[in-house]
């Protein structure tokens, strides 16, 4: 299958397509870091790149938490925009396979349990008590500690900050095409994805690449509030297997079929960095109790689904995979 990889120089799209290489497919590489014109909201340049192509797996994003709101209309650009062009230009082109990188972030918090009245949906934290250092939030109606479980595909969304966004309008978007046009779309609902070749020293990277970027300076890993948030760390070259068995699949036509790509184990931010932070060889973590708006306490996955209906299952193991991270180069940003 010749197969069209938007951001495919980049850190998951790399991986993406050599995994697509290696099962004996034709990926085509289409990224602005290879080529100034390969821009998602150039009509044109999509549609030239279309040619011949029988899928498209959409990994170009401007991702990560912005430090600031003024970046709203960058990020809406390059990734509801450009995927709001990349799809007019498939329906043009007919191609009808679509595989897009998704994101946990569309969820907010995870998902909670509060012994008497189950499973419920706390709002953002508010600043007063992040201030103060209580950082779980608690039940929206009585108030009580509440016990984190595993998010599945199911359960509504709510973005808490613009990149999350502009990732649930890029599902949406999908969404309205496959409806439109009768092709098939796919959402992989990436949790943190970490592995060679993430970049160094960025705002917009994951937890992870900060960490690494930090002892590659020879400074201990900061982490943020007390270390306890819950998060799926899920090496890349999973997520890239994913992206294949979405591919691989047979299509369903006129829908988006969405999907959590994360390993089912939960780890914390804290342990990522002693983990990563030992097998670099050190200096050790520091906790600092800080904290960033818009960041959600635990979100973890419930990736079964995805492991029932197309067959995949991750196959790195944590602790294998931070000790090859930590061993691994990092990319410029």
């Amino acid at each position: 299958m010749r197969v069209l990889v938007t951001g495919g120089a980049g850190f998951i799209g790399s991986h993406v397509v050599e995994a697509l290489a290696e099962r004996g497919h034709d990926p085509v590489v289409f990224d602005l870091r290879e080529d100034p014109g390969s821009d998602v909201r150039d009509s044109g340049a999509v549609v030239r790149a279309l040619a011949g192509v029988e899928a498209v797996c959409h990994q170009a994003a401007m991702v990560g938490l912005s430090t600031r709101f003024a970046d709203a209309p960058a990020y809406v650009s390059h990734n509801d925009l450009g995927t709001a062009v990349l799809l007019a230009a498939m329906e043009q082109a007919g191609v009808g396979r679509l595989v897009l990188a998704g994101s946990m972030v569309v969820y907010g918090e995870g998902r909670y349990l509060c012994p008497a009245h189950g499973v419920v949906r706390p709002g953002p934290r508010e600043v007063a008590a992040l201030e103060d250092g209580r950082f779980e939030p608690p039940c929206p109606e009585c108030g009580t500690e509440l016990s984190p479980g595993l998010v599945g595909e199911d359960a509504p969304a709510d973005p808490r900050n613009v990149y999350a966004a502009t990732k649930l309008a890029q599902e949406q978007l999908s969404a309205s095409w496959a409806r439109a046009t009768g092709g098939s779309a796919v959402s992989l609902r990436y949790h943190n994805v970490y592995g060679p070749g993430m970049p160094r020293d960025t705002p917009y990277a994951g937890v992870a690449s900060f960490f690494r970027s930090a002892l590659e300076r020879g400074e201990p890993p900061r982490v943020f509030e007390d270390g306890g948030q819950r998060r799926d760390f899920v090496h890349v070259r999973d997520v890239a297997g994913a992206n294949v068995a979405a591919l691989e699949a047979d299509p369903v036509a006129g829908r988006l079929r969405v999907y959590n790509a994360g390993s089912g184990e939960p780890h914390t931010i804290g342990e990522m960095a002693g983990v990563l932070a030992s097998a670099y060889g050190g200096p050790d973590p520091v906790v600092t109790g800080e904290f960033r708006l818009g960041d959600v306490r635990h979100i973890t996955a419930d990736s079964s689904r995805l492991r029932e209906e197309l067959g995949w299952r991750p196959q790195v193991e944590y602790e294998a995979g931070v000790k090859e991270f930590a061993a691994s180069p990092l990319r410029g940003g």
